[in-house]
């Protein structure tokens, strides 16, 4: 494919390139600054899906976010998952390529979902071996996410901080800091979410996630749940500006994957994300 706009990423707000929107985003002029897909639903070679990216990566940025390389697995990563992979970023060459602190697949079982890891030593070696194979593969640094939590171990060796930050350090990956994921398991688990903030040096971080979450009631508690299906609520608006603060002006996706909006409903939680990093530009060239 050629002609593909030049892939820097600007600190502001994206939004995921999903079906429901796709003509409104081709046909119409967007303040949304740039754009994620799953890399999974575009591991084909062609179809309708192609046909639509290979439009807006004329005109926007693209960052690529995968959900199944299972870069905790024991092991290691699928050979044949991380060569679609390599083939999907060599044809549009995203801006940033992001993955999970996750694992989804043992010997030749897969399972739909990111589950947790023990943060210990021993998961550390594998998380940073998958990962520098990965970014040797790939060619290119990678992104990796921090989850959502709703348990936790008893034998961890590493906070979660620790733990992603470790892995950052030794597997020179950077870190794509959700800021809703941090909130909620702050809230389930009891922890200070501003702490787990302080812990990220900012210069790891390439990308922000921002996302609506839901609350349910079980047993005699509460429990949030990074369902990804809602707006962005205040609580995590006040952390998304704690972090800029911390870290300075990021690349900020607003995740909405379940009961997808309408488009303008969309764009306007972007615009609000906009807005308080422009504030951050603001503030950096008055102190300038």
């Amino acid at each position: 494919m050629s002609n593909l706009l030049s892939q820097s990423m600007p600190a502001l707000a994206g939004v995921g390139f999903k079906p429901q929107h796709f003509e409104s985003i081709i046909n119409q002029q967007t303040n949304v600054a740039w754009f994620e897909i799953h890399a999974e639903n575009y591991m084909g070679k062609g179809g309708i899906f192609h046909h639509h990216l290979e439009q807006l990566c004329l005109n926007y940025p693209l960052s690529i976010h995968g959900v199944g390389l299972s870069l905790g697995s024991f092991d290691g990563v699928c050979d044949r998952q991380l060569a679609d992979l390599k083939t999907l970023v060599n044809r549009y060459q995203p801006a940033l390529v992001s993955e999970h602190l996750s694992w989804s697949r043992h010997g030749t079982y897969s399972l739909n979902d990111l589950l947790p890891m023990p943060y210990t030593q021993e998961s550390l070696k594998v998380f940073v071996d998958n990962i520098s194979h990965t970014q040797d593969v790939l060619g290119r640094q990678i992104l990796i996410e921090n989850p959502s939590s709703y348990f936790e171990l008893n034998y961890n060796e590493f906070s979660e901080p620790e733990f992603l930050v470790s892995i950052a350090q030794l597997s020179g990956c950077g870190i794509l800091l959700d800021v809703n994921n941090v909130y909620v398991s702050a809230m389930n688990h009891g922890f200070d979410a501003k702490e787990y903030i302080d812990a990220v040096a900012p210069v790891s971080v390439g990308e922000i996630h921002l996302a609506g979450h839901s609350v349910q009631a079980m047993h005699d508690k509460e429990i949030r749940i990074d369902d990804h299906g809602s707006k962005v609520c205040d609580a995590v608006w006040e952390l998304y500006q704690y972090t800029l603060d911390k870290i300075g002006a990021k690349p900020t996706l607003i995740e909405w994957d379940n009961d997808v909006p309408a488009w303008q409903e969309l764009v306007e939680q972007a615009d609000i994300a906009n807005s308080y990093l422009k504030k951050i530009d603001v503030a950096l060239d008055t102190y300038e």
